[in-house]
């Protein structure tokens, strides 16, 4: 998909102005926070699963080749097929070979962020192929044209009223006088209508939580029963899948699948856990004749080794976005791509690059809930720091900042001059705030003043305050 992502600041202040989208942005505030709460301190040993969560994905990584090469071995017995995709158009390509060669005219897609990454539904639609969402939440935001603005709920951006809307607008054979006041009734005209996609399809395609090197089996998570409808019905299963998502035994998946949905939605275990390995066999009464794994690259093997190699730990639970109080704000849509919050912010210049989303490293409080929610103890606001330090290396930062940065570096190398700095700047401040208590505009810090005040400087400056500490015994002045 196109990256919005250099006009981040833009999109930032269109989504604080938006209304719709700040009354929608409540639920994620006050619903995903608290189930997650509540599911966490029902389960005492979490935090130990936690550290074995992260040994499994440290180890994995480590031996990534061999997993691969296994899990491919492995698929290949049971009588599927793996392909290997360098790039996101690699994958695409691939994709409609398979939908060329069994004469496919419409796709059923199961919940698949890679599938957003590469831009497959308008991949398809240019060759004539109809891909159809079947996750409620991705289904709504195909009938909008828009793109996920959150990983495991898509269209938490969108109103009740909004849906609604949609719906009368897209669903013209049905009753124009139907009653849709209701989310149940919402949620039934969907699954009708969807029914009879499933059967139509001639290909489906899934994504994978975990892809088993042990067994070759493909392992997705669902609340609503789509992927396994997608996978078992038309004749060809297709699933897609980033390279990290190989783990090494069925065992180490339940391990992680305890953090999975815990951490995502406050659920002991999501509704379905779908485990698919290779096509029917004569006995199965269901599934497909062909099942095709399609391993993409993307940016991801250039993670390796790096100091970014941590982000491969993410199983997509979201919850860094959860806790995020800048996503709280404006939003997964001004992030500009598919990976929003906190995990965006350092995957996705990872894969498009700094240049193109350089500004979301900085789109950060370091608060530190998200290190602090995450299942896999990823270190999100150290690899931000390391974005953040790149795009100052490329001179991608504004003049202002970097001219403003190399002054306090200047002043920092020198204490003296930096105590003797401070002093004329508090007291100048304090000065010119006197009585008032704060400033509502200052020169250089229009940013700070357009939205708040800026309190002015009392008294002396910290380091002064410190030293007749130390002279006073360790009583700190008043």
């Amino acid at each position: 998909m196109q990256s919005t992502s250099p006009r981040f600041r833009k999109n930032a202040v269109e989504a604080l102005a938006d209304s719709e989208l700040q009354s929608a942005l409540r639920h994620v505030r006050s619903n995903f926070i608290e189930k997650r709460a509540k599911a966490v301190a029902a389960l005492p040993e979490f935090d130990a699963l936690r550290d074995v969560g992260r040994q499994i994905k440290d180890h994995t990584l480590a031996h990534l080749d061999l997993y691969l090469e296994e899990y491919e071995a492995k698929v290949t017995a049971a009588g599927g097929h793996v392909h290997w995709a360098e790039t996101g158009a690699d994958a695409c390509q691939i994709v409609l070979d398979i939908c060329r060669r069994v004469n496919a005219r419409t796709v059923t897609k199961g919940k698949s962020m890679v599938s957003e990454e590469i831009g497959l539904n308008a991949f398809l639609e240019e060759h004539a192929i109809v891909p159809v969402e079947t996750d409620l939440g991705e289904y709504i935001i195909q009938l909008r044209g828009e793109h996920p603005s959150h990983i495991i709920a898509p269209a938490v951006h969108v109103t009740q009223r909004q849906v609604e809307a949609d719906f009368r607008r897209v669903h013209t054979h049905l009753d124009p006088a139907r009653n849709l006041d209701e989310p149940t009734t919402l949620l039934g005209e969907a699954r009708a209508v969807l029914r009879d996609r499933y059967f139509q399809a001639d290909v489906g395609i899934t994504g994978a939580n975990f892809l088993i090197a042990e067994t070759g089996t493909s392992v997705i998570v669902t609340n609503e029963g789509n992927g396994d409808l997608t996978q078992i019905l038309p004749r060809v299963h297709i699933v897609l899948a980033s390279l990290e998502k190989v783990t090494p035994t069925l065992e180490d998946a339940a391990q992680i699948l305890r953090l999975l949905a815990r951490s995502a939605t406050g659920q002991d275990m999501s509704v379905y856990t779908t485990l698919s390995t290779g096509p029917r066999r004569a006995a199965d009464p269901d599934g497909p004749d062909e099942y095709h794994v399609i391993l993409l690259d993307n940016g991801r093997s250039a993670m390796l080794g790096s100091e970014y190699q941590e982000m491969l730990r993410c199983i997509r639970c979201g919850a860094c976005m959860n806790h995020c109080p800048v996503y709280h704000s404006i939003g997964g849509h001004a992030y500009g791509w598919v990976y929003p919050g906190p995990m965006g912010a350092v995957l996705t210049p990872s894969l498009i690059g700094v240049e193109q989303a350089g500004h979301l490293p900085n789109a950060s409080t370091f608060c530190g809930r998200c290190e602090a929610v995450c299942p896999m103890r990823i270190p999100l606001p150290k690899m931000m720091r390391h974005w953040r330090e790149r795009e100052f290396e490329r001179n991608l930062t504004p003049a202002t900042t970097r001219y403003g940065l190399s002054l306090w570096a200047f002043l920092a190398k020198r204490p003296a001059l930096y105590r003797l700095a401070a002093r004329i700047a508090a007291g100048g401040l304090g000065w010119l705030g006197g009585g008032k208590g704060g400033f509502r505009a200052l020169p250089l810090a229009g940013g700070w003043t357009r939205h708040r005040d800026l309190p002015a400087p009392e008294g002396r400056t910290f380091q002064d305050l410190w030293k007749q500490k130390q002279r006073d015994g360790g009583r700190m002045p008043q």
